[in-house]
């Protein structure tokens, strides 16, 4: 059984930043795009990012552009999200997942059809 150990979470007052790890089986990581999705309370989850490699951009959705970034490390197996200026809608549980996106022709799509999805981890920052 695979294991997506998520860690990082927390209260953060608004303006704040957090972030959060993902660490990924190493035979997972070498071959699949890392995401990261959110769910807020009575919403649907969303897709918030993933990343394909070491190397490569991040994609994001729009409400976090320009303060979300992730990146990956795969000597040590984890995939990060570096979450700056939290805003009261970042409130929510945040879920590592595999492959979290597919990719067509060089662009991306969120997709909530997961191989493996994280246990899920608290973000707040209350109002």
């Amino acid at each position: 059984q695979v294991h997506l150990a998520e860690s990082g979470g927390g209260l953060v007052q608004p303006g704040g930043s957090l972030r959060l790890s993902c660490v990924v089986p190493e035979s997972i990581l070498d071959h699949h795009v890392i995401g990261w999705f959110r769910q807020a309370p009575g919403k649907e989850r969303e897709g918030v990012s993933c990343i394909l490699d070491e190397n490569g951009s991040g994609y994001y959705t729009d409400s976090v552009k320009g303060r979300f970034t992730i990146s990956r490390d795969n000597a040590k197996k984890t995939v990060y999200l570096e979450m700056n200026n939290l805003k009261l809608e970042d409130t929510a549980v945040y879920y590592c997942t595999v492959p979290g996106c597919f990719i067509i022709g060089g662009s991306y799509y969120f997709t909530p059809q997961a191989d493996y999805w994280g246990q899920g981890i608290q973000v707040t920052s209350p109002r």
